[in-house]
């Protein structure tokens, strides 16, 4: 069996990270902490978003989570009320709808597929606003399809934004190093500065560094949001676990040659399997500029087999292949499914061989 359905680095967490972790329990730094995150790793993501995204946060904008999807589930609690709406493009990635559903909010989800790059457009975002719009939901690159939105694209989004001055972005940042597109990676807060006190940057270090297990995620954005969000997190988890908030110091001041060798291998990966997959009669895979996922249309496997829809595809792919992937329908997208490539070359070059099998036997 082979699995490409899971959203995680297959690279072990860098030497020097999990050192960084040994000295921190050896130092006996095993207490509670402050429930938003070490002095010392807040300084560290205060420098990170100065340093590459030029945004500017004193220490208290700033909360360590655990993970960056704590961040996104504290926000929906403390921003959304009883019938307020959230903007969410789809495809998007599984937990958003609920999360905002969770927060009593109603999702409302616009498409945007393959034909627009999957990417909201500022014609679509306006006319989906109403007096009840209080929050847009942006993934960049995205979780499934490896779009990303380039700064022009999100000046135009936000110059829609500027004119309802009751909405808050929430820009998910969590691949933001895994990003090969000719321009370089654009916050939102970054390419729409007018914007940033309306903006909540999420990220964290679980992708880049390869450190899911370790449950470390952050935002920064408006004080009044961080302070709630902060007092959600008191009356829940209270504090991400010590030890692991040592290694992301370490993460995010480090040597970062890390980060530039397993996004590089990424992109290697994405090349290959993107080509690989739209060399098979029936599928339609776009080139993505980020993430680690291939998110094809399979419309015309679909028609040839005589399947219904994508969630039969997965797992006649399951059964007949013993290849796991992970159907569009479950990121908004029917008719898709999503490939992850976070795994070797060999077995990316084995799952196309199997894929090739099924589909044309």
């Amino acid at each position: 069996m082979i699995s490409l359905g899971t959203g995680e680095p297959d690279f072990d967490t860098p030497a020097h990270i999990c050192a960084a972790a040994i000295a921190a329990i050896n130092d006996g730094q095993t207490r509670y902490t402050p429930i938003d995150g070490t002095a010392e790793l807040k300084a560290a993501i205060q420098a990170k978003l100065s340093r590459e995204n030029q945004l500017d946060y004193q220490l208290s904008q700033i909360v360590v989570t655990c993970g960056a999807k704590q961040a996104l589930f504290n926000l929906c609690l403390a921003l959304l009320n009883p019938g307020d709406e959230v903007i969410i493009p789809a495809p998007y990635w599984v937990s958003y709808p609920d999360m905002v559903r969770l927060a009593d909010a109603e999702p409302v989800i616009i498409e945007a597929g393959i034909e627009q790059h999957f990417k909201l457009t500022p014609g679509q975002l306006q006319a989906a606003i109403t007096q009840r719009t209080r929050l847009l939901i942006l993934n960049n690159p995205s979780n499934p399809t490896g779009a990303c939105y380039d700064e022009a694209e999100l000046a135009a989004l936000g110059a829609v934004i500027e004119q309802h001055p009751d909405i808050v972005i929430l820009s998910d940042d969590i691949y933001e190093h895994i990003h090969w597109a000719p321009e370089p990676f654009m916050s939102f807060a970054t390419a729409c500065p007018s914007l940033m006190g309306r903006t909540v940057t999420t990220n964290g270090v679980s992708k880049a560094y390869a450190m899911t297990g370790w449950r470390i995620g952050y935002a920064a954005g408006p004080q009044e949001l961080i302070n709630a969000m902060k007092t959600i997190q008191s009356q829940s988890t209270t504090n991400a676990c010590s030890i692991s908030q040592a290694a992301a110091v370490e993460a995010l001041n480090g040597d970062q040659t890390c980060v530039h060798e397993m996004a590089s291998a990424y992109h290697q990966r994405h090349d290959y399997f993107v080509a690989a997959l739209n060399a098979i009669e029936g599928f339609e895979c776009r080139l993505g500029e980020g993430a680690f996922y291939a998110f094809p249309r399979i419309k015309g496997v679909l028609e040839a087999r005589g399947m219904k829809d994508d969630i039969e595809f997965v797992e006649f792919l399951l059964n007949e292949a013993d290849l796991a992937c992970v159907p569009g329908s479950a990121f908004g997208a029917p008719g898709y499914v999503r490939f992850s490539f976070a795994c070797s070359m060999e077995m990316l070059e084995e799952s196309i061989r199997r894929i090739k099998r099924a589909v044309m036997a």
